[in-house]
């Protein structure tokens, strides 16, 4: 996650189920000592819209399609990571894999990020869903 100092970031991500579990990213702020999950996508480019982007994004961190695409909520989310601040309006939609393959993965490495970056499918309940980013994300897994 990069932070832009004073300015707001538009993002698109998705909740894709698999079972019980949801795909994320696990990340770490040393600042607090806190683990937390993020919702797979990224940002949005200018020109771009909230769709576009989340299938942009997927294509090129997981080298996968969407199908089934439905906006499920926006949040805005102000936050502190690392130290920084950072602010963020986040698009979320839930989806499923056009390649029912991926489903069989259990580690998605994120192919334009660093290479100790990966996606997980974890277990959101209510423990951990205050640790699911964008802030609110846990709690809509949890009516689905």
């Amino acid at each position: 996650m990069s932070l832009h100092a004073g300015k707001i970031r538009a993002l698109s991500v998705v909740i894709i189920k698999k079972d019980n579990r949801v795909l994320v990213s696990p990340g770490y702020d040393s600042v607090k000592d806190a683990h937390f999950y993020r919702l797979v996508g990224g940002g949005i480019e200018f020109g771009e819209t909230s769709v576009e982007a989340l299938k942009r994004e997927l294509q090129e961190e997981l080298a996968a399609e969407l199908i089934n695409i439905r906006l499920l909520d926006i949040r805005e989310n102000i936050f502190t990571y690392n130290g920084e601040n950072g602010h963020e309006i986040g698009f979320i939609y839930e989806a499923e894999f056009k390649d029912r393959a991926n489903y069989k993965k259990e580690k998605f490495q994120i192919l334009d990020g660093h290479p100790d970056n990966f996606a997980i499918w974890a277990e959101i309940n209510e423990k951990n869903a205050e640790i699911v980013f964008p802030s609110g994300s846990g709690a809509l897994i949890l009516k689905r």
